[in-house]
């Protein structure tokens, strides 16, 4: 394995690690402040959170992101990039503060008044600590980055948060919680990756910089608008515990997304950014990539996808019983939208970072369209219209990426088929649970069930049956586990790398 390549392994370990960590601090989290405040409180915040993001995608606008692009990089491109961010920065979040009376009247809801002009401040906080972010990004320091997100989170959510929702301070202490873990990202951030922050209006690469930064921009206000669609019109045709409620399921359905993407795509866009002409080894990596997804992860997915009902009533309780038709629908829209994830960095790494946004636009006013036909049907209708949106996305990603790597169509059907089969074997178990076990059984006890009799089954054909992996998912295996690769056939396992 080349040094590139052992760099990458061992970023995407730390990623993983750091990754992992987050996930069972955001799930303590969550479990604790939704059942603390409940489905209202969640979703005034929901609804002052979606506006925020898009100011959050102006403030942050890419001149930082070019950082983590660009072939060679100087102090003056960095403290070019640290300028602009900061007044794009400023800007978005002034204009956020004086439009927060519009976005009340949008959703119908006085209450988002003042979650939103706090929240305002967010924008020019995470515009000052962008620059760092994405110098380690650039270092493939993900040790780094790793830490500054599960220490924020802690602080933010786990010190500030949960207190304050004990004291009775309502959706407030969402607003404190998120407010101190931006406070705590740029601080390390810049602890972490000191850079020079005098200003300077003209840089040597500005013209690229802007360049980078535009295409960044658009591609990002197309994926807010896609991303966002559903809790907008859910929130101005249903209320504030409706979007309480499809956010809960959509979070937790994220969840392990959100572990993947969080993991491997900082990573791959990093590594694939420095072999940007070395179209086999990039390739390659996709490759295997996508196979993992579609054969792995697929039966993960519908395993969640079943259990969730039992998963909802063991973590929130029954205030939030809504929320699991909601989250087993999106979980089986997951691997798509891990696809697209990983599909992004192929075009931005050969040169295609504006077809990220062409192939998505047309999907913009289709989704629109949809969600608002089916929104006022309930908060299950707009999820299924989510995840739908969310196939269609890692459909038209997916295939561009494929062109442009030169990758042949039928390797999906092979993955799915190998994917299916074993989601079968996942699901057997979950499925005769379900029709022989009492009702009345703690939905701990069912879950165990649910997971041992799926472990079982899944280990024991895999034991027999190695090869059923397939070769691609097999050899991205054997990078991150090399002992498995007398198991995994080394012949078949190790071609490729």
């Amino acid at each position: 394995m080349s040094g590139l390549a052992q760099a990458g392994v061992r970023a995407a370990k730390w990623s993983a690690i750091s990754t992992v960590a987050r996930f069972a601090l955001q799930l303590l989290a969550q479990v604790v402040l939704a059942r603390l405040l409940g489905p209202d409180s969640y979703g005034v915040f929901g609804m002052g959170l979606v506006i925020f993001t898009f100011s959050n995608f102006l403030a942050t606008f890419g001149f930082s992101w070019s950082l983590a692009q660009l072939r060679e990089i100087s102090d003056e491109d960095i403290r070019f990039a640290f300028t602009w961010q900061l007044l794009v920065g400023l800007v978005a979040g002034v204009a956020l503060f004086f439009a927060a009376p519009l976005v009340a009247d949008y959703f119908h809801d006085p209450r988002v008044l003042g979650i939103v002009r706090w929240m305002s401040a967010a924008c020019v906080i995470n515009a000052a600590g962008s620059v760092a972010g994405n110098l380690m990004r650039r270092n493939m320091n993900f040790r780094a980055i790793g830490l500054i997100q599960l220490a924020s989170y802690a602080v933010g959510y786990l010190a500030v948060g949960i207190p304050m929702a004990l004291a009775g301070a309502g959706v407030n202490a969402l607003v404190a919680a998120w407010m101190a873990q931006a406070v705590v990202v740029v601080v390390a951030g810049y602890v972490m990756c000191p850079h020079p922050i005098k200003p300077l209006l003209v840089g040597p690469q500005a013209r690229e910089m802007v360049r980078i930064g535009t295409a960044v921009f658009f591609t990002n206000l197309i994926n807010w608008f896609i991303n966002n669609l559903d809790r907008l019109i859910i929130g101005r045709m249903l209320n504030a515990h409706a979007v309480g409620v499809y956010t809960a399921g959509y979070n937790l359905a994220n969840m392990p997304n959100t572990l993947l993407l969080g993991a491997l795509q900082p990573v791959f866009l990093a590594a694939g950014a420095r072999v940007q002409d070395e179209r086999t080894r990039l390739r390659n990596a996709y490759q295997q990539v996508i196979a993992t997804v579609w054969v792995l992860l697929l039966p993960f997915f519908v395993f969640l996808a079943m259990i969730a009902p039992d998963v909802i009533k063991l973590l929130y309780g029954p205030a939030w019983s809504d929320a699991a038709p909601v989250m087993a629908v999106l979980f089986l829209a997951m691997p798509a939208y891990v696809t697209w994830g990983m599909s992004t960095p192929v075009l931005w790494n050969t040169g295609r970072a504006h077809q990220e946004m062409l192939l998505q636009l047309p999907l913009l006013p289709l989704a629109a369209g949809v969600f608002y036909v089916f929104a006022s049907r309930g908060v299950f209708a707009a999820a299924a219209v989510a995840a739908f949106v969310l196939v269609l996305r890692g459909v038209v990603m997916g295939i561009a990426a494929f062109r442009v790597l030169g990758l042949r169509y039928r390797l999906c059907l092979g993955w799915l088929l190998r994917g299916l089969g074993l989601s079968l074997l996942v699901a057997a178990p979950v499925v005769a649970i379900t029709l022989f076990a009492p009702s009345s059984w703690h939905p701990l006890v069912r879950l165990t069930l649910d997971g041992a009799g799926a472990a079982i089954l899944l280990s024991a054909t895999l034991a027999l049956f190695p090869r059923i992996i397939g070769h691609d998912a097999a050899a991205m295996l054997v990078r991150f586990a090399p002992k498995l690769q007398p198991w995994l056939v080394p012949s078949k396992a190790t071609a490729g790398r």
